[in-house]
């Protein structure tokens, strides 16, 4: 809670219980049988299909599609999982509507996709739901491999290991598995617990032990783990926030949105959580959306997004910046922050000129009881001996880094994009590489 207590402005409770309850729930509910068939009909079922190719994991949509049509979900969770052994998770926080939604020629044509997304995961949750593991652990190689990180690229890497053979043992810092699954995104996009049953039944695999508590640096080192193990995966993410640069700063109303929304995610009790009454957030990706949203689904009056360029420039997707409109949220474009004072926020209007970012001089005042960074995250804790690029850890072909035997994916590494199902593609990949590199 940092001193949330003592801040004023900031408070708990600003909602009856039973409306955070409907606030938090979940943001597409899932298909029923038979909207799941009327969904899956509209496919085309295009041979040279735009949608896969959109899909970072490469899952055959339209197999998948048909299997439901069909009346084979469970089939077409498999599929699915194929390609994307998170594909529950994906099919409920992948940002489907830049993706394969759309590439789909039904978007072209019509303007309405095929709810991909939303078919993915009435596949994965009928699947899932029996219990079962659609897939087989190969003999054992006796090869050991070490994993850091139990996030999305982590564990899809330490599943395809598993698959194949290989013992994995995954280090994780924090208590709990997921990564950004567990503690990074809006709780309305993953209720009732996914995170943590998604790795559950992930691990019925077999093969795959979790160590807690181990953070790369402290409890354990990377010369450690690759003279214990036959190979190493660095899957660490982004902990460390950038900061913002300006006076006030270390106000105590100041916070770092992952925090929040961590924090958020982790609550048993939601009405318990205080915010402020004015929020103000500042950044222009799906954190800075995630944070604004669920500040107003808690009873926030005011929350404003204030992002230093244009809103073509704004990380977040346009269903992204529709859904914080319809939840009330103000979006403010060519602000960036000068001073964070009692109560109020100073910001100052910018321009772009040849790509540069200046400020005009201009400035405007927000009341502020509460102030969120979401100006991006950066690497913390890389050892000395990986070579980086632009800030992360340099990787060549599927994850390859600078040391024999050491292999980086997710968003510590350098390339791919900032989403979950870009993680599981570069995890899935890395393992491959491992298994051929150890003569598999």
């Amino acid at each position: 809670m940092g001193n949330s207590q003592m801040t004023p402005g900031i408070a708990a409770g600003r909602l009856p219980a039973d409306r955070i309850a409907e606030n938090f729930a979940d943001l597409h509910p899932p298909y029923a049988p038979h909207e799941a068939a009327v969904a899956a009909d509209r496919c085309y079922f295009c041979h040279d299909a735009p949608c896969v190719t959109a899909c970072p994991t490469s899952i055959d949509i339209p197999m998948f599609i048909r299997q439901i049509q069909t009346g084979h979900p469970a089939a077409a969770a498999r599929t699915i999982f194929e390609q994307n052994i998170l594909g529950g998770m994906c099919a409920r926080v992948c940002p489907t509507e830049t993706l394969c939604e759309e590439a789909c020629v039904r978007e072209a044509a019509e303007g309405k996709p095929v709810e991909i997304g939303r078919l993915q995961r009435y596949a994965t949750d009928t699947l899932m739901a029996q219990g079962t593991h659609p897939f087989t652990r190969a003999a054992p190689t006796g090869r050991h491999i070490a994993v850091v990180g139990a996030g999305p690229a982590g564990l899809s890497c330490a599943h395809r290991l598993a698959m194949l053979g290989h013992d994995v043992t995954i280090y994780e810092a924090l208590p709990r598995p997921g990564g950004l699954n567990e503690y990074g995104i809006a709780a309305y996009k993953a209720t009732g617990g996914f995170a943590g049953a998604e790795v559950d039944w992930l691990m019925q695999i077999g093969g795959i032990t979790i160590d807690y508590g181990k953070a790369l640096g402290h409890d354990i080192t990377l010369d450690g783990l690759v003279s214990s193990h036959d190979a190493v995966f660095l899957s660490i993410g982004l902990a460390g926030v950038n900061a913002l640069g300006t006076d006030g700063e270390d106000r105590p109303e100041v916070r770092d949105a992952v925090d929040f929304i961590a924090e958020l995610r982790q609550a048993s009790d939601l009405d318990a959580l205080p915010v402020g009454r004015n929020v103000v957030v500042i950044g222009g990706g799906m954190t800075a959306i995630d944070a604004a949203v669920q500040s107003r689904l808690l009873g926030a009056q005011s929350v404003t997004v204030a992002y230093r360029r244009g809103q073509e420039a704004m990380g977040a997707s346009t269903f992204e910046q529709d859904l914080a409109a319809q939840k009330g949220v103000r979006l403010m474009f060519n602000l960036r922050p000068v001073a964070v004072h009692p109560g109020e926020i100073e910001l100052e209007y910018t321009t772009t000129q040849d790509g540069k970012l200046a400020g005009t001089g201009e400035t405007i005042r927000l009341p502020a009881d509460q102030v969120f960074k979401a100006i991006g995250q950066k690497l913390d804790g890389a050892p000395a001996s990986l070579s980086l690029d632009g800030g992360k850890i340099a990787v060549t072909g599927a994850g390859r880094t600078s040391l024999k035997g050491v292999w980086a994916g997710g968003d510590c590494a350098s390339g791919g994009e900032d989403l979950t199902v870009t993680a599981v593609a570069e995890g899935r990949d890395a393992a491959m590489d491992i298994h051929a590199t150890l003569g598999g």
